[in-house]
């Protein structure tokens, strides 16, 4: 068994980050992740991906920034639970309690939640099966196995036009294709894309994709015209969006909404001594993005503080004042 003053679920940037504030307020401190290693889904699908809204970096890769991160947590000591899945939740008089899918448990005074947003289903193309890890991958986690190579990334949002930013100068021939004329993508992606080498195709979908035991070519329709056209490519990038899942939190009493965790102004959700930051939680004028998730993570730790400790005060002081 594992006691501490809070068990943060969820190794990503908003739970490393408040790993290390939990420490800066004096806390001790466990990190809890399904996942193997420490960095979420930056780590496991996004490693060499720049990130442009960290403040203080103009672009930083997604394994440079959970480096910096996890050093900067490591200030708190934090007792690591990495590969367990929390699967039941007990909200006591005086703590919570976390058992994991692996037996171990954690008595907690508080509990912040800092994962994803679940387990993810992509959304399917046409002959995917067949294809998934012989050419159609849903992710890059590294840019050069596809050095050298024709590749299509199918889709209009972030992900589509940030892997057409970084694989435009290592790929062969860049073609993206997207399903309607207007892209979610941020703008000033899309124009760097647009302005770029990367054949760039709307409103086209993928019809069929052919090949051996590996990707050798697609066939693409505009589902306007319904013309069609047949590009060689060796590689295709399904960057179509995902399926969201919360899975065991389903099950934990949480107010939810829209597939994720519903908090306040203070990131408390609806049970007592249980926070939550990122991308998991919903509030009305919620941002998704990894530097919002910071300040939700401190906001959490400093509401959590007065739990903890009741003769705490929220407002931590600055930093920066003199001892």
């Amino acid at each position: 068994m594992t006691e501490v003053d809070m068990l943060i679920i969820g190794a990503g940037p908003s739970g490393l980050y408040a790993a290390y504030y939990a420490g800066f307020r004096g806390f001790s401190v466990a990190i809890m992740d399904s996942l193997p290693e420490l960095g979420g889904q930056v780590s496991a699908l996004y490693p060499e991906k720049l990130i442009y809204d960290v403040a203080g970096f103009p672009a930083i890769k997604g394994q440079d920034l959970v480096d910096a991160l996890a050093e900067q947590a490591a200030s708190a000591a934090p007792t690591y639970l990495l590969g367990h899945r929390g699967e039941e939740l007990e909200v006591q008089d005086n703590c919570v309690v976390v058992r994991t899918h692996r037996g171990a448990s954690v008595h907690a005074k508080t509990v912040l939640i800092t994962g994803g947003i679940g387990t993810f289903t992509p959304r399917p193309l046409p002959d995917a099966e067949a294809y998934e890890n012989h050419g159609l991958v849903y992710f890059v986690p590294h840019l050069d196995d596809l050095a050298g190579l024709d590749v299509l990334i199918v889709g209009g949002g972030d992900s589509a036009f940030d892997w057409a930013v970084s694989l435009e100068n290592r790929a062969r021939s860049l073609t993206l294709i997207h399903r309607r004329t207007a892209f979610r993508a941020h703008q000033g992606t899309v124009d760097k894309v647009l302005a770029s080498s990367v054949r760039v195709l709307t409103p086209y979908e993928v019809a069929r994709i052919r090949g051996g035991s590996d990707v050798e070519s697609v066939e693409i329709f505009n589902n306007a015209t319904q013309e069609r056209e047949t590009i060689a490519v060796q590689a295709v990038v399904a960057a179509l969006g995902f399926t969201a899942d919360l899975g065991p939190f389903t099950r934990w009493g949480l107010e939810q909404r829209k597939r994720h965790i519903v908090v306040d102004s203070a990131m408390r959700t609806s049970l007592a001594r249980v926070f939550a930051a990122g991308d998991i939680v919903e509030y009305d004028g919620k941002v998704k993005l990894i530097s919002v998730g910071f300040g939700e993570a401190a906001t959490a730790v400093n509401n959590a503080a007065v739990v903890i400790n009741p003769a705490a005060h929220v407002f931590p002081g600055h930093s920066s004042a003199a001892p």
